[in-house]
């Protein structure tokens, strides 16, 4: 084109280049996103931080914290009390009719009863705390019973203390139960004295009673002494000593002395076996009075 005559040329201004480089902004964004940790921040944190201010928000008010809890309890009682889940009955199996009462009175669940509200393990030591109850296991049996399987002590001695109570003993030295008189049990041995209700004890009590079965008829007790050995009681005051180790051999000794020479059936008043190799006899205080009176009247006659 042509410019007009008169008239000053038309400038064209050059275009303008567009520089591709970001702008610093953008570049510091940029490399903020290719951080990991701004990345995850903003995938992750800033909606969760969104989420846990809206749950915030709406946890607020008392009045809908009062319904959830009260739409989870609702919930969780309706799953609990359903049939299947609830305890209608006791059952106390391997125990005498005595423990059985006391075990019943001592669960403290009535029935029925969701199984959710039951502590098993609770229940089990409490039970085993009763003196007559070696080991307890508690479950609930199908058909909704609360099953108690004991184990229970069976007393093997009867123990006067030191203060003239009895208590019933088993195996192991545990106290079994009390017992008022001596004559409710009659079936059980008596021992006497302190450390007879220990494990080693009882059981030596054991053989020496095992032993004396022929003295049986005679037989009133055995007293601990010293925590180490054993005296035989029998009837007519007359007492047995036993050596602390080999007693059961003693006694035996003492009673093949009394089958082969009726030892026992004279008027003495102590065997004396705790020597075994030199037993002492020692005689009953009337026969010695008597076995004086003999004896002057042999030295009377002699003079005369």
């Amino acid at each position: 084109m042509r410019a007009l005559r008169g008239s000053e040329p038309v400038r064209r201004e050059p275009p303008v280049r567009r520089d591709p480089a970001p702008s610093r902004v953008a570049y510091r964004l940029e490399r903020m996103w290719l951080t990991p940790f701004y990345r995850r921040l903003l995938r992750v944190g800033l909606p969760s931080a969104a989420v846990a201010l809206a749950v915030t928000w709406y946890f607020s008010d008392e009045g809908r914290r009062s319904q959830i809890t009260d739409a989870f309890a609702e919930a969780r009682r309706s799953v609990e009390e359903r049939p299947e889940f609830m305890v209608k009955m006791l059952a106390v199996e391997g125990a005498s009719e005595e423990l059985a009462g006391d075990i019943r009175a001592l669960v403290p669940y009535e029935f029925p009863l969701s199984s959710f509200d039951m502590d098993l393990d609770t229940t089990r030591e409490t039970i085993e705390q009763l003196d007559a109850v070696a080991r307890a296991h508690v479950r609930i049996r199908p058909g909704g019973v609360l099953l108690v399987e004991i184990e229970e002590r069976i007393p093997v001695l009867v123990w006067r203390k030191r203060d003239g109570s009895l208590q019933m003993i088993d195996v192991e030295g545990h106290t079994v139960a009390p017992l008022i008189s001596r004559g409710l049990r009659p079936d059980l041995p008596l021992v006497v004295g302190r450390g007879a209700d220990r494990p080693e004890a009882v059981a030596e009590a054991q053989a020496i009673y095992a032993a004396a079965l022929p003295l049986a008829g005679r037989l009133r007790g055995i007293i601990r002494r010293g925590e180490r050995r054993w005296d035989v009681v029998l009837d007519r005051d007359q007492v047995i000593q036993l050596p602390e180790t080999g007693a059961v051999a003693a006694l035996e000794r003492v009673i093949a002395l009394d089958e082969a020479e009726d030892m026992l059936g004279r008027d003495l008043a102590v065997i004396d076996m705790r020597i075994p190799g030199r037993p002492t006899l020692r005689m009953a205080p009337g026969a010695v009075d008597e076995f004086r009176r003999i004896k002057s009247l042999e030295i009377g006659g002699s003079n005369g």
